[in-house]
């Protein structure tokens, strides 16, 4: 096995592990919306979540422990990810913000500050910005 299949294959499961918590962070209400099913089926294609490994997801999603991310530069990596993609979809849903908020919590977020957070997110995101400027932003926020 080549360096760059571990890479790939820890890569793919990092995607993976992102992905179910989100299903499971969807799933705290005991269903999956319309609107959420949508939401997952394009996180699941920009994050190259394989149908199979979807399904599987799906029907077994308490298996797949939350571990939100130690640090907070990747968990603003993840926000990023997910707020460009509610962005670039043009989501305007308030079903849809209420998910991103969950998730935010999930991905270790407080939920006093939740709703700030993710506004802030989008707001930024709307501006085009890189990782690294979104990052800085957001750390910003308070001073």
């Amino acid at each position: 096995m080549s360096i760059s299949d571990l890479f790939d294959s820890g890569f793919r499961k990092r995607n993976q592990d992102h992905f179910a918590a989100i299903v499971r962070v969807a799933m705290d209400d005991g269903i999956i919306s319309e609107d959420e099913k949508e939401f997952l089926d394009r996180l699941a294609r920009n994050l190259d979540i394989s149908e199979s490994t979807y399904k599987e997801i799906l029907k077994d999603y308490k298996s797949h422990p939350i571990n939100p991310p130690i640090s907070y530069d990747h968990r603003l990596e993840r926000l990023y990810d997910l707020a460009r993609m509610v962005h670039v979809d043009h989501i305007k849903d308030d079903n849809e913000r209420i998910l991103l908020k969950k998730i935010a919590v999930g991905l270790g977020f407080t939920p006093e500050n939740v709703e700030y957070i993710v506004d802030k997110a989008l707001t930024v995101v709307s501006y085009g910005v890189g990782l690294d400027t979104f990052i800085d932003e957001m750390k910003n926020m308070n001073k």
